[in-house]
């Protein structure tokens, strides 16, 4: 496969919902290591066809540092592009284009979603050689999946197989041109669907030349073209980030590739794939796609059984026994359980909403809590305390600040840990303790070779996450007196992870 001049675009957004209590807000699905030991993102990036360009990520705020992390994590070199606000894909993939024809006119744009599951990769690869040809013809491709049952949580794509097949050439190729896109159907109409042999699933997925979508997008959304291409004239690089010009982009419409160009441009044709794929879009499509046992369950974690089966079964720390269940899944976090029918798991999205009503911070943050620098586990909480354990990256310092109305107590449970307190600065190693006082300027490094491990503990008069005052940030994240390096499990203020310390 000649993949020299393809630039895959990787959109890395979404907030996977139904797959809570694994996916939140600041950690949805895939981010999370669903199939394997790798994430879902570090599956996307695995699987792309050798002698590509280094990806375009796009992310927005939140995210960023978990892109940059989980890529660092597999020895991958890309850009990361920050939507400055969410635009739906057509202005994302637009970005994606202006980045890549920066490098090349000629560039060929391979967009794919970060949380599909894609096991045949050989078919895959199979698939993009066949959009290349396509693209030689002045096409820009989608991919559609071949459908093994009627499905109602997909749109479809409706495709000219007499055209393909009437046409030797053609039919050589493997492509074929899109009639129409429909939306969701009905279950009789699904089955319609997929009888009739004229459907396919669409994947969200597309392959074309940058400029090609560029062009199209231009005569068929000038309005979307205009902003993205102003926002790209004014991108400003930011560590590892690249950041379009927020007034221009947050000007765009909002829109779908498929809204804004594919159903309207006459060069759309759609590639036919069939590699056992999956958007694992709730707990029975990813019950599905999972390894199961000779009773049809999926056991993840520590799991027993009895007289149990076609179930999802997931812990992440607690034993999780079943008697007598059929069709169930439960889903065991350390801060929250979920059991459903597994016929009804679409409606998780339901529960999530009743938890955004009640303000909970189970719907945008797991107890344990990633940052650029290590991670942090609010281990215990109660009136005027709060008990956190803290991992802090080799080389990786937090930010230097202060509080008015907490203290702090800092144990080193292992590691090296370099402390400033005021004009004091100092080493810590293991089973050293440091007190830092209420109004103390302070700041906390790993100045070592091995991650440090480290338990907090807060005790004061109000423990809420805007008590602090930023002084420097090595993350170059927005200096703000709200902001804080630790989310609060407790707190029912949400902070958004670009405010963090």
């Amino acid at each position: 496969m000649k993949g020299a001049n393809i630039f895959p675009a990787i959109m890395c957004g979404g907030s996977g919902t139904r797959l809570w209590p694994l996916s939140r807000a600041t950690h949805p699905k895939q981010f999370i290591s669903l199939m394997g030991k790798e994430t879902m993102l570090q599956d996307t990036v695995k699987r792309l066809p050798q002698g590509c360009q280094s990806p375009i990520f796009i992310s927005n705020e939140d995210h960023r540092f978990l892109v940059a992390e989980q890529i660092r994590q597999i020895d991958c070199k890309g850009s990361i592009l920050l939507e400055p606000e969410g635009k739906n894909t057509a202005p994302a993939v637009a970005l994606a284009a202006f980045k890549a024809i920066s490098h090349s006119a000629e560039a060929v744009m391979l967009v794919l979603a970060s949380d599909h599951v894609i096991k045949d990769v050989t078919s895959f690869h199979q698939a993009i050689e066949i959009a290349q040809n396509a693209i030689k013809q002045s096409k820009l491709v989608t991919f559609g999946i071949v459908p093994n049952k009627p499905e109602t949580g997909y749109g479809y794509i409706k495709h000219n197989n007499s055209h393909e097949t009437s046409n030797s050439e053609k039919s050589s190729i493997g492509y074929s041109d899109v009639v129409n896109f429909v939306e969701k159907p009905d279950l009789a109409t699904a089955k319609q669907y997929v009888t009739s042999g004229d459907y396919l699933w669409n994947s969200g997925m597309f392959m074309f030349k940058a400029q090609h979508y560029l062009d199209e997008l231009q005569q068929y959304r000038p309005d979307i073209y205009q902003a993205c291409q102003q926002a790209m004239d004014d991108v400003s690089e930011d560590l590892d980030f690249l950041r379009p010009n927020a007034e221009h982009f947050c000007q765009c419409p909002s829109e779908s590739i498929d809204y804004a160009v594919m159903e309207k441009t006459k060069s759309a044709v759609v590639v036919p794939l069939d590699a056992s794929w999956s958007d694992v879009g709730s707990y029975s499509a990813l019950w599905e796609t999972s390894e199961q046992d000779a009773n049809g369950n999926v056991c993840k974690g520590d799991v027993v059984t009895d007289n149990t089966s076609n179930s999802y079964l997931h812990s992440d720390h607690k034993l999780i026994a079943t008697v007598g269940l059929n069709n169930i899944v439960v889903v065991d976090t350390p801060d929250a359980v979920l059991v459903a029918d597994k016929s009804k798991v679409q409606d998780v999205k339901n529960i999530v909403t009743q938890l955004k009503a009640s303000q909970r911070v189970e719907t945008s943050f797991h107890r344990q809590v990633y940052r650029p620098w290590g991670s942090y586990d609010s281990i215990d909480m109660g009136e005027r305390f709060q008990v956190k354990r803290i991992i802090v990256k080799p080389g990786a310092k937090l930010s230097v600040q202060m509080h008015h109305h907490r203290a702090e107590h800092w144990i080193v449970v292992s590691g090296t840990a370099q402390v400033t307190i005021n004009n004091d600065t100092f080493l810590m190693t293991e089973n050293e303790s440091s007190y830092i006082p209420i109004g103390a300027v302070h700041a906390l490094e790993n100045p070592g070779k091995v991650p440090l491990e480290m338990i907090e503990v807060q005790s004061g008069s109000y423990l809420g996450e805007d008590d602090i005052v930023r002084f420097e940030d090595r993350y170059g994240r927005v200096d703000d007196s709200t902001a804080s390096d630790s989310q609060n499990a407790g707190n029912e203020q949400k902070v958004s992870e670009q405010n963090d310390e």
